[in-house]
């Protein structure tokens, strides 16, 4: 019994990105690029996909470079929380 509940969080993924929009109440849009080489011709390609966060103080704002955990999830679209802001928008 013990055991089971000394499991860490390790499993869990992380992101970083920018967030796009602060409009909602406790929920910020972060769009994540990455680098994806392509499967035919090789090439690096930039991906982007928008996560919808779990911003709990509302203290991101649009600009912020933010880190991003997965986690249960929260809403219909919402399955990530905020970890911390890595850089204010200038």
């Amino acid at each position: 019994m013990e055991k089971t509940q000394n499991i860490e969080r390790n499993s869990r993924r992380k992101r970083v990105g920018v967030v796009v929009s602060d409009k909602m109440d406790k929920t910020i849009t972060v769009k994540v690029v990455s680098n994806v080489k392509h499967p035919l011709y090789g090439k690096i390609v930039k991906k982007t996909k928008k996560f919808k966060a779990h911003d709990e103080l509302n203290q991101a704002h649009i600009g912020d470079t933010v880190e991003i955990m997965e986690t249960r999830p929260l809403s219909k679209d919402k399955y990530f929380r905020l970890v911390k802001i890595v850089e204010k928008a200038k």
